[in-house]
């Protein structure tokens, strides 16, 4: 038996009963914009100290400037980066998975197997910075949310095409084995 070809950049589908690998499809976080404040922030943070550095009222010394544009950078900064940074997401060719947290990890997964609907949302400011919100729901747990997805209409395609595929290897690898062709 021959492999089949690929046809339309699809991936060439195991044979039947054969175990398939797991690739990863795409990672990416949510779209970075939401961090233009922080950026803002610490742009001026560092031109108030370059400014009042040394030029401090009466009762005031540099190092309690510096303490307290560190707590600053630190609450306002750092933290939502850290936050953004850890959160990723996560397409294979098996299942979704969500991963955020800091010091503890959580982490979702959604199976392609057992499929879900699809639910793309995009506001004007989504649209914009072409981003949109993947709503993933399979009907019985709680809908996995994919927040501000960078190129959203490729992550959908994605999603649909990993959904039919893992359908039809499931639905065939439920079939009974065609019994031999008599020889003669």
């Amino acid at each position: 038996m021959t492999q089949p070809t690929s046809y339309g950049g699809r991936p060439v589908l195991p044979a039947p009963g054969a175990p398939t690998q797991e690739l990863r499809v795409a990672r990416f976080r949510g779209h970075a914009r939401r961090l233009t404040w922080c950026a803002l922030v610490l742009i001026a943070v560092a031109g108030a100290v370059g400014f009042f550095y040394g030029n401090l009222p009466s009762g005031f010394e540099n190092w309690m400037l510096v303490a307290a544009a560190s707590v600053i950078v630190l609450l306002l900064v750092l933290i939502p980066f850290l936050v953004w940074w850890t959160h990723v997401d996560t397409i294979t060719t098996r299942r979704v998975i969500e991963r955020s947290g800091i010091f503890a990890t959580h982490r979702r997964e959604l199976g392609h197997v057992r499929g879900y609907t699809i639910e793309l949302r995009r506001g004007i400011l989504q649209r914009m910075w072409g981003t949109g919100t993947l709503v993933l729901s399979n009907g019985v747990d709680a809908p996995l949310r994919l927040a501000n997805v960078p190129s959203v209409a490729l992550v959908h395609e994605a999603l649909i095409d990993q959904v039919e595929v893992n359908q039809i290897l499931a639905h065939r690898d439920a079939q009974p084995p065609l019994p031999p062709l008599p020889t003669s």
